[in-house]
């Protein structure tokens, strides 16, 4: 997982309400467990009137969608998150989200920050011709025109995507505790690890 402390760039300046991971990403795409090329088929029923801003040249690439309230409803696919990152899109900012997809967005290195539809709105009007800036470290998306809107974010979670921290990184994290550990349990209760390596042991 990539390290993120903060985004700036273009915005889907997208707002729409109660987008499910069907709409993100349609069941025919979960035939695969790659994480690769899922962005083709991100939002393809609703790019398939041809006058979707995903289509429209000026937002290619953009790193920031702006959404409406509830984004991420329904399935609890892991592709969605797949599709977004696929995308470009590290950074997700609605009103609400499922808490479902909030976590698989969060496990895949992809912000969601929470801000009023009153934040929303502003933040859709910027972003028509303007970029977007999320710090992640300050917790504040700005633009610019001197708007600046705080939002709060778990402090676990801000840990971990600021280190680019998975669940393996963690662990690793406390590699040298977990190593020390297995030695001692080794030393004390050596008849139930007789013939077994501890990690250090592995790794000598």
């Amino acid at each position: 997982m990539q390290a993120v402390k903060s985004i700036e760039g273009k915005a889907y300046p997208f707002g729409a309400k109660n987008i499910d991971t069907d709409v993100i990403i349609s069941a025919e795409w979960l035939k695969t467990i790659s994480r690769e090329g899922l962005g083709e088929g991100a939002f393809e029923s609703l790019r398939a009137g041809g006058d979707s801003v995903f289509d429209d040249p000026q937002y290619a690439g953009a790193p920031i969608l702006i959404a409406g309230d509830n984004f991420g409803c329904g399935s609890s696919r892991e592709h969605a998150a797949w599709a977004l990152l696929d995308m470009g899109i590290t950074a997700v900012i609605a009103p609400s989200f499922s808490d479902i997809f909030s976590g698989n967005a969060f496990k895949n290195g992809i912000i969601t920050v929470v801000l009023p539809q009153e934040h929303i709105d502003r933040l859709i009007e910027v972003a028509q011709d303007n970029p977007i800036h999320v710090d992640l470290e300050n917790q504040v998306v700005t633009t610019p025109f001197q708007d600046r809107f705080t939002f709060d974010i778990d402090p676990f979670r801000k840990h971990c995507l600021m280190h680019g921290l998975d669940e393996v990184g963690l662990t690793l994290e406390r590699d040298e505790h977990i190593a020390s550990h297995e030695t001692q349990r080794a030393e004390k209760l050596s008849w139930m690890t007789a013939g077994t390596q501890t990690q250090s042991e592995r790794h000598a």
